[in-house]
């Protein structure tokens, strides 16, 4: 029997190359004003701590599930495979493995994992006398058999043949073929013999022990960037589940629901609203609220102009007041036999709330797209030229007042995470205000919503201002011959100002989102914290 400490071929071609490049951390120190309108240094909400998170490649996944099997393996004293049986059946959740070691000790611990240690058997006892295998029914030698640690002894073809068909269904742990044997095989023996018959088999099991730290983990997710950079991204044990964190290829994703970085919007309101957009119920909202159907084939029909008869292609003639079939006579105020003085209540409810739902989605959609293009405009066009000015300031060698491009930088960043904030903002206000969630509003605080929401929208119109200036105040170009000392001055103290004043607003309205208007919900939803400087920036794992 093979060692526990025996090396295994962990080759995959599951994973892409990496092909990205790290980034580090960016500096969290807000640039100080001394302008006395600017808004005070205190009053800026403090940026919690740095998110504690890595980026994991196929080079360096080895090293980082080897991080967690030694710290089980010291503190329980068992084996390599025992920990990996551990941790697999507590999704790599080192804290559960401390709440249960803690609660019901190691042996019962160990015990509902499915990790049996070492047992005293017959079998290995007496290494001369032959085995009647339990599968075949034949007997063996014990030289071409195996026992596991639970005691259970089959023949090595057995064991081979049914390691191979564990395998190919994909299991990442195989139990004991023994009856109603709860006990995890040990990973040296099912490496040994399918090494020996089918090495294929044996290189997807040692490839599925290694996936299990990504795949079972609920501290690793894939980037869900497109294509993939072939990383994993992994957050601290302490970590809050709702985080949003970037990964050294370039993207920002939400941790929680992998959904590209939404916040101060909810993941499931940000999932309804990624449906909304892209799916057909604005049509189909548009349909009814604008068109009529032949009650002959049922086909819709817009009516642009004319008399209420309306002749369909296929024929039939209808009036447009109600949908009704009719005949072709009329004149311009009446049709021939035919009355619907009594509109149908319902039908009218049902058009006018078709109506109303169109115009208020039309409202939030709009504006969330306009502060969506305004991002992509400032980060396209308005950045180039940001980056090309903040050159030109460092090469001004006379001038030492204005030899530091950082501030229009970092002044272009507070820009564009705004306008990011602005633009999520009105699909939460879509939604928290809508009268769909109102059933999910707690019975006895429906009261507080309208009063949250006059609070929630005068801080999203004080942001939506001060975004606007700080837009066209980093858009104005100074001219470089003769160097305009005073203008650009100024224009450096109006950018930081403003900077310091959208992070206050970003921050209050965070903060009326979690302290105000969430806590009214039944569900118990949350959102990732305001993070002046962006999410935190994923760290390579070093080998």
């Amino acid at each position: 029997m093979a060692s526990d400490e025996e090396c295994y071929d962990y080759e995959s071609d599951y994973y892409d190359e990496d092909d990205g490049n790290g980034g580090g951390e960016d500096d969290d120190d807000a640039m100080e004003a001394d302008d006395e309108d600017a808004v005070e240094e205190e009053d800026t909400p403090a940026p919690d701590r740095p998110v504690d998170c890595w980026a994991i490649t196929k080079e360096s996944l080895s090293t980082a599930q080897q991080e967690d099997l030694s710290m089980v393996m010291n503190l329980l004293n068992i084996k390599q495979h025992h920990a990996r049986a551990l941790l697999i059946h507590h999704r790599w959740k080192t804290d559960s493995i401390y709440d249960h070691f803690d609660r019901k000790g190691r042996d019962r611990m160990l015990r509902e994992a499915g990790v049996v240690l070492q047992v005293n058997n017959s079998c290995r006892a007496s290494p001369s006398r032959t085995v009647n295998c339990m599968v075949c029914f034949d007997e063996f030698s014990m030289g071409v058999v195996s026992t596991m640690e639970c005691g259970h002894c089959f023949c090595n073809n057995c064991w081979t043949e049914y390691f191979k068909t564990c395998v190919d269904s994909g299991k990442k742990q195989i139990r004991c073929m023994g009856v109603k044997c709860p006990a995890i095989c040990e990973e040296a023996v099912v490496h040994r013999l399918l090494g020996r018959r089918y090495p294929d088999a044996a290189r997807r099991f040692a490839r599925f022990l290694l996936e299990s730290y990504l795949e079972d983990n609920d501290f690793v997710k894939w980037c869900p960037s497109v294509p993939h950079c072939g990383r994993a991204i992994r957050v601290g044990a302490s970590e809050p589940r709702y985080c949003e964190v970037e990964c050294p290829c370039g993207l920002c994703f939400c941790f929680a629901c992998a959904s590209a970085a939404h916040s101060p919007c909810p993941c499931t309101m940000w999932d309804q609203w990624e449906v909304k957009c892209h799916g057909e119920s604005e049509t189909i909202n548009w349909i009814l609220a604008n068109t009529k159907n032949c009650p002959k084939c049922y086909k819709p029909i817009v009516k642009e102009d004319g008399c209420n008869l309306v002749r369909c292609k296929c024929g039939q003639c209808l009036c447009w007041l109600c949908g009704g079939a009719t005949g072709s006579e009329h004149t311009w105020t009446t049709i021939a036999n035919h009355s619907c003085n009594r509109f149908v209540a319902e039908e009218k409810k049902k058009v006018d709330d078709a109506k109303r739902h169109l115009h208020r989605y039309t409202h939030y959609y709009d504006r969330f797209k306009i502060h969506g293009d305004s991002y992509k405009t400032e980060r396209e066009k308005l950045g180039p030229a940001v980056e090309e000015r903040a050159r030109w300031l460092e090469t001004l060698q006379d001038h030492a007042l204005l030899r530091d491009g950082g501030w229009l930088k970092e002044a272009h960043g507070d820009l564009l995470r705004s306008r990011q904030v602005l633009s999520r903002s009105y699909v939460f206000a879509y939604f928290m205000f809508g009268e769909d969630y109102q059933g999910k509003v707690r019975r006895t605080e429906r009261g507080e919503v309208a009063m949250a929401q006059v609070l929630f929208e005068d801080y999203q119109e004080q942001l939506e201002s001060q975004v606007e200036r700080l837009s066209k105040v980093l858009a104005t170009e100074f001219l470089p011959d003769p160097v305009e000392e005073d203008k650009i001055l100024g224009g450096k103290q109006d950018a930081l100002n403003l900077a310091k004043i959208v992070r206050t607003h970003c921050g209050e309205i965070y903060k009326c989102i979690q302290d105000e208007l969430l806590p009214l919900l039944l569900d118990n939803v949350d959102i990732a914290n305001y993070r002046p400087r962006g999410p935190d920036k994923a760290k390579e794992f070093q080998q």
